[in-house]
């Protein structure tokens, strides 16, 4: 959902609401004030930033993974190599012998060598060494492609998830803006009635004190001006509540009273109820969601059915530093390939793919019924805009004769041609005309928002309202 609402359409209601605690907006000046500090809102775009750190940690996968490690070790002993030297002076003391076989001195000194055992240090006890480590998945299996569609989907889900938010946020601010309107202009009715009784009833007066009219006659126009008077008092207190209902969801101060100044509407260019039915099966964002949940849990059941491959990669170590550790013992650069692979894991695999494979299941179900119930909800909706359109058609002849009636019964009375009673129900006929229209304006806007939020197009809203018929007609004399 998104508002076209210029920075300095915004700013004048705010500095006019500043300096008189009145604040008079539209409906899409209404929706930038609750979209500015909305935390529903703003919580919903935190998750589209958590989906995408999801997503770039499943990514990572694609790339090696390079680290460093150090170790001190301290052996309990040196490490060395033994080696008798018998075995070199025998053979020497065989060849001496061949020569000088009766030489004992000699001989003598060479069992003395034979005896001897020379010692190798190999390693000494202290031993420090830093490494650095880099390994590179060749080979998953398909588990990196998998998991980079799931990571793709997880914020396709967040955005749609953003969006259904701020439609379903648009939907109440319509209904809550429009019922302070139509709580305002009830108000109007109300004390145009009320007025006019008023007047009606100091006429009475004089004509009763003419003797044109009886006492009943002046005493009927008094109680139906006092019960005009109690219709419009209840009619303020809903105001009341309508208004504090808006600037709880605009969180504006609750000294400020906010003055609606978009009209109720009604658009009689609607399309047809099948296109709305086939708009909620692709656009629905319980249908969007379910898709994408659907999609994801198809990778997931791929990723588990990869485990059943080896994995293969690339390794090396370069070691960095070495102390007391001869590189003739240990080779300073190492690189290779190797493979891992699970075998047998006690039927765990098996387990998963099941569980993969009831789950993408139970999400194609969801998302068949949620295309059922949103179809019944779709004709719901659709059926409250018409019968709100029916109500109106049936209105539209009514108030210019209510109209004409009240002005020839007035006129009437005044000569003496028509009773108290006449001129007042006149009255009242208008008045519950006149709010029987407004009252079907706001069934049709709340339904008809209601209807496009559904459908996942709620910024056709505006749309429909720029084109619709005004409230504005009821009122004219």
């Amino acid at each position: 959902m998104h508002y076209k609402i210029s920075l300095c359409i915004l700013l004048f209601p705010v500095s006019l609401w500043a300096q008189t605690g009145e604040l008079s907006l539209t409906l899409e000046q209404s929706a930038g004030i609750m979209n500015k500090g909305n935390r529903t809102l703003q919580m919903a775009d935190k998750a589209v930033g958590i989906a995408r750190s999801e997503r770039q940690k499943m990514n990572s996968f694609w790339y090696p993974s390079l680290g460093a490690s150090g170790a001190y070790v301290h052996l309990s002993n040196n490490v060395e190599v033994k080696q008798s030297l018998k075995g070199l002076a025998d053979p020497v003391k065989e060849f001496i012998h061949s020569i000088m076989p009766d030489d004992q001195l000699i001989s003598s000194f060479l069992d003395n060598i034979g005896a001897q055992t020379l010692t190798f240090p190999l390693l000494q006890r202290n031993l420090t060494t830093i490494d650095a480590n880099i390994t590179w998945p060749l080979f998953t299996g398909g588990k990196r492609i998998f998991a980079t569609r799931i990571g793709n989907r997880m914020v396709d889900l967040a955005r749609v998830t953003k969006e259904e938010t701020g439609a379903t946020l648009q939907s109440e601010l319509v209904e809550t803006y429009y019922a302070l309107r139509l709580a305002q202009r009830v108000v109007e009715v109300r004390e145009q009635t009320f007025n006019g009784l008023q007047k009606h009833y100091q006429n009475a007066l004089k004509l009763e004190e003419n003797g044109m009219i009886n006492k009943a006659e002046r005493l009927f126009a008094q109680v139906s001006m006092d019960e005009a008077k109690r219709e419009l008092e209840s009619s303020k207190k809903e105001l009341k509540v309508a208004q504090n209902a808006l600037k709880a969801l605009l969180d504006v101060e609750e000294t400020t009273t906010i003055n609606p100044s978009s009209p109720l509407f009604m658009n009689h260019d609607l399309p047809d109820e099948l296109y709305f039915k086939n708009l909620v099966g692709t656009s629905n964002y319980i249908v969007s969601k379910l898709r994408l949940q659907e999609v994801m849990a198809d990778n997931q059941l791929k990723i588990s059915k990869s485990a059943y491959v080896p994995t293969i990669a690339l390794f090396g170590k370069q070691t960095l530093y070495a102390d007391n550790l001869p590189k003739n013992l240990m080779p300073r650069t190492l690189i290779g390939i190797g493979f891992t692979w699970n075998i047998f894991d006690g039927l765990n695999r098996e387990a998963d793919i099941r569980q993969a494979r009831l789950t993408k299941q139970t999400l194609q179900l969801g998302r068949e019924k949620a295309r059922n119930d949103l179809g019944v909800l779709v004709d719901k909706l659709y059926s409250e805009i018409q019968n709100a359109k029916n109500d109106v058609a049936a209105l539209n002849t009514t108030i210019d004769m209510s109209r004409e009636l009240v002005r020839i019964r007035k006129k009437s009375f005044q000569e003496g041609m028509a009773t108290s009673t006449d001129v007042i129900d006149a009255e009242t006929m208008l008045s519950k005309v006149q709010i029987a229209f407004l009252l079907a304006y706001y069934k049709y806007d709340v339904a008809l928002a209601s209807l496009l939020s559904t459908c996942g197009v709620p910024e056709s809203f505006w749309q429909y309202s720029r084109a619709g018929q005004t409230e504005d007609f009821i009122f004219e004399q």
